[in-house]
């Protein structure tokens, strides 16, 4: 019989395995998008997905539900739209296992997960001060419940619009097949 520790230590290597194999194929997608202007782009399309959720928050309310609704979805479809590919661009970089990253890119990763967590204090105080001003409002739990969930879904790309809009462009070197001599744009 195998102890505890022994499956324990196959299932990790195993699960580091299947990650490094998922990372190589998304390596080889978007191949022209990985410069910091496209990846600008899309920070911008991620952005523009939290501002469209952050005011769907502001809005709510219960006679304009359906506005609230496309506002929020749209939102939702937008952010998500470029949360996907910044996370394919930048290489999962913000949520890698460690041994799957080298030492620069453990080190982007430590600051920028430094940044996400102070922008993520951040946004809970400034959600702590919309509960103030609207706490005699009609609706007021619903309405601060839906800006906390807004500002989360901010404070939780952050990470990724750091890494988007600042990492170099990548060394197109990087991008050929061995033996080939060949770029791939798969």
């Amino acid at each position: 019989m195998t102890s505890l520790r022994e499956r324990f230590s196959s299932s990790w290597a195993k699960q580091l395995e299947i990650q490094e194999r998922k990372e190589s194929e998304r390596a080889r997608k978007l191949l022209r998008w990985r410069t910091r202007r496209h990846r600008r782009r899309i920070t911008l399309l991620l952005l523009l997905g939290n501002l469209i959720i952050i005011g769907a928050a502001l809005i709510v309310q219960q006679r304009s539900w359906w506005l609230f609704a496309v506002l929020w979805f749209g939102g939702l479809l937008v952010w998500t739209a470029g949360f996907v590919l910044l996370r394919v661009l930048t290489g999962r970089m913000s949520t890698a296992f460690s041994a799957l990253l080298d030492e620069r890119e453990r080190a982007w990763r430590h600051r920028i997960n430094y940044i996400g967590y102070q922008a993520m204090f951040f946004l809970v105080a400034i959600a702590f001060g919309y509960l103030m001003v609207i706490a005699d409002t009609a609706d007021a739990a619903y309405r601060g419940a839906m800006m906390l969930a807004a500002l989360t879904v901010l404070g939780a790309s952050t990470p990724t619009f750091v890494l988007g809009w600042s990492l170099p462009d990548d060394d197109p070197e990087d991008f050929i097949e061995p033996g080939t001599g060949e770029e791939s744009d798969v």
